[in-house]
Formats: structure tokens, sequence, C-alpha cells
């Protein structure tokens, strides 16, 4: 059983953040039609780069309220209980990886689970729930093999 730090858990950032998310997503597909998945977005502004192209400017936004928001938040305060045990090379590898599911499964767990799930999509509950496992079996995994 992998244990779990209560002192670090704090529901009422993680309901703000989640509330922000909703909103967000929200605001972007009613103001504009589109759908707020980071893998598509992202991948729309790296698209139009490599094609010489200018990319949206909704999509240059998107990206970098993201980034921006997270440095703030981690120049302004601490994130409990983040660690890093492993190594670079293999947080890298791990990255690539979700990137390439991402790209096979047509959309990321942001897109799939908090824009087609509202949407009541079937393909994106079985992403979700392919997701999910997959991640909580390498957790497990990966846990049992470190420890």
């Amino acid at each position: 059983m992998l244990p779990i730090d209560w002192s670090a858990f704090t529901p009422y950032t993680a309901l703000a953040g989640g509330v922000l998310i909703g909103a967000a997503a929200g605001a972007l597909a009613l103001g504009g039609g589109k759908i707020a998945g980071i893998s598509g977005i992202l991948g729309g502004v790296l698209s139009d780069a490599l094609a010489a192209r200018r990319p949206a400017p909704w999509r240059l936004s998107f990206v970098l309220g993201v980034l921006m928001a997270s440095v703030l938040w981690a120049a302004s305060l601490p994130i409990p209980g983040a660690a890093f045990a492993a190594p670079w090379p293999l947080l890298l590898i791990g990255g690539l990886l979700v990137g390439v599911g991402a790209r096979l499964s047509s959309g990321c767990a942001s897109g799939h689970g908090v824009c087609g799930l509202a949407r009541l999509s079937r393909r994106s509950l079985t992403a979700v729930a392919t997701f999910l496992s997959t991640g909580i079996a390498t957790a497990v995994t990966v846990h049992a093999l470190l420890h």
C-alpha cells in the first residue's frame, strides 16, 4: 500500500484549482467553441511554428497562461509534497511516453477528462479509464521496483 502524506493534503487549493480549470475550459468552449486540451493546443502551436506559420493568438495565450501560472505558483508558494525521486532521464522518457500516448488517443487528460466527460463522450470515458488504469499500474509498479 502506498502511504499518503495527509499533512500535505490541501483540499481547498485543489478545489480552487478544479474550479479555475473548469471555468477556463467552459469559457474557451462557450466563448470560442474550442476544447481546452493541452496536448492539442500545444501541438497546434508547435505545428504552426514548424510550418513557419504564425500560431493562433488564442493558442499562444492559453499556453503562455498555463506556463506563467505554474511559474508564479511555484515562485510564490512551495508545492506541498512535491519531490522527484526519479532521475531526470527517467522523467524525460516518461514525459515523452505521455506525449506519444496523448497523440495516439487523440487527446490528453485535460481534453478528455475535463471537456470530453463534461460532454458525456463515450470515447473520452474510455480514454480516461485507460489513462487512470495505466497510470495507477505504472505508479504501483515503479514504486515496487524503487522501494
